[in-house]
């Protein structure tokens, strides 16, 4: 088959939300640009589909989008006006306890501090400096952390608390179990052992979102997020071609500015031959992080939680404990998962009625596995919600699974899983996927997935930077 040819002076490949927020970043600069996504469907990682039943619509990769509601790139994009609307459930998020009793999150600061009893004002000092800044803290931390910061001293507050492992930050702020138990569950979505330097980043940057913007849901499923970017790139000009598989730059022609919306495999299969030796063997050396197992629910009621509050949170983290949550998150960094995984839920149709037939509705849970592991965790994660959901498994009605290997055969990018675009450990989350971050040694061709600053997510940073620097370079004629 052959491939279209552009139809201007800059390309994408790849049609996730970097890539497209990258093509609109060039169109909007002037910029004739292609899209090129070797899949049937656009989104990469946000897209929907009826995996189960006909008429239940899932998520097939993200869910909850706290990060893309913050984003400064999305905010400049009018994307209300190409589809796009946003659900807050009641709770951001619910972790329910084996006593019947759950930590909660809610929007409002305070109301969470007065949950958390004897932890609230400790959690109110760390936190409430992050909350109230947040417009200015979200730009910084969605950029390459070797720039100057436009606010150095909230930063460096915000550092202060970041670096810290996980697990040793719930102990010594925290005093009560649902606390720590709360925390460490917002830190596990950094895919890395709890004791790990700096996960403690991305429970407080979950929590402030959550505070701040909410946890949303986009009505519709996620797939709305990037048809509406698709939407507002044609609207600007930009052709998008689907199953279209760039496998070399040959086939890019003589495009000027080339976007390359892939992990560094990916990228190695199409640019390798014109690399040099030894940017290759970096690319070679970047390490992808654990995988996940999803599973997709049509369930024939909603989710029986014991805990009432739970019936309203969108997001419902199941692993009770911090030192549950911790044991396992070690054992998905190693080689073998452990037998009660640490379940992330979420239960879109509760609040999104599109989600499901009338009466009927959806669930979607994953947990981290080991990178490319060939587990079947269906048991194990059923048999959480189950624990704090007594009744769920009468319910439902069809289920589908992806493993990594799964995963990655549904998106290139995944590889074994990793849903991160590579590990997040301190040393790849600063130099991603190199030092030269988007760059390439390549005349014009850069890198804008996940892989690069800030990494993971549905935000379009990655893309919006990689964009920025390619329009700077074609200023300076090189």
């Amino acid at each position: 088959m052959s491939i279209p040819a552009p139809s201007g002076n800059a390309c994408v490949v790849g049609s996730g939300p970097n890539g497209l927020t990258a093509a609109i970043v060039l169109a909007k600069a002037g910029l004739r640009t292609t899209v090129y996504e070797a899949e049937p469907t656009i989104g990469g990682g946000a897209c929907s589909a009826e995996l189960t039943l006909p008429g239940f619509v899932h998520d097939v990769c993200s869910a909850v989008h706290p990060l893309a509601v913050s984003s400064p790139v999305f905010a400049s994009f009018p994307l209300a006006e190409h589809g796009l609307a946003w659900i807050h459930p009641p709770l951001p998020l619910a972790h329910p306890l084996d006593d019947g009793s759950a930590a909660i999150l809610e929007m409002p600061l305070e109301a969470t501090c007065a949950r958390l009893g004897a932890d609230g004002p400790a959690y109110r000092r760390a936190i409430a400096p992050l909350v109230t800044r947040w417009q200015e803290l979200v730009p910084m931390i969605q950029q390459p952390l070797l720039q100057w910061p436009a606010h150095p001293w909230l930063l460096a507050r915000f550092g202060a608390l970041a670096l810290w492992p996980a697990s040793a930050t719930a102990r010594l702020l925290f005093r009560t179990p649902a606390a720590r138990a709360l925390f460490a569950g917002l830190a596990a979505h950094a895919v890395l052992p709890l004791e790990a330097m700096g996960c403690a980043a991305f429970g407080w940057v979950l929590a402030a979102a959550a505070h701040a913007v909410g946890w949303p849901i986009p009505r519709g499923g996620s797939q709305s997020i990037s048809n509406a970017l698709a939407s507002y790139f044609e609207s600007l000009g930009g052709r998008i071609f689907t199953n279209t598989r760039i496998r070399s730059l040959d086939e890019l022609g003589d495009a000027a500015t080339i976007l390359f919306d892939l992990t560094p495999r990916q990228f190695l299969a199409v640019a390798g031959d014109r690399l040099p030796e030894r940017f290759r063997r970096r690319m070679e050396s970047y390490r992808y992080g654990p995988g996940v197992f999803k599973i997709d629910w049509a369930l024939s009621a909603p989710i029986p939680w014991k805990a009432s509050e739970c019936a309203r949170a969108g997001t419902i983290h199941l692993g009770g404990s911090l030192e549950e949550i911790a044991a396992y998150e070690r054992a998905a960094a190693g080689h073998t998962a452990a037998k009660r995984p640490f379940v992330l839920v979420t239960q879109p149709s509760l609040f999104d009625s599109s989600r499901a037939p009338e009466g009927r509705h959806t669930a979607w849970a994953y947990c981290h596995v080991p990178h490319a592991s060939t587990a079947d965790m269906t048991e194990p994660i059923e048999s959480q919600v189950e624990r704090f959901a007594p009744g769920f498994r009468a319910r439902i009605l069809a289920r589908h699974t992806f493993s990594p290997a799964e995963l990655e055969r549904h998106n290139a990018n995944l590889v074994g899983g990793d849903i991160t675009g590579g590990a997040q450990d301190l040393r790849q989350f600063v130099l991603r996927p190199t030092r030269l971050f988007y760059r390439t040694p390549l005349d014009g061709v850069y890198l804008c997935s996940s892989s690069t600053p800030p990494g993971g997510a549905v935000h379009g940073m990655c893309g919006f930077h990689a964009a920025q620097m390619a329009l700077r370079a074609r200023e300076r004629g090189c």
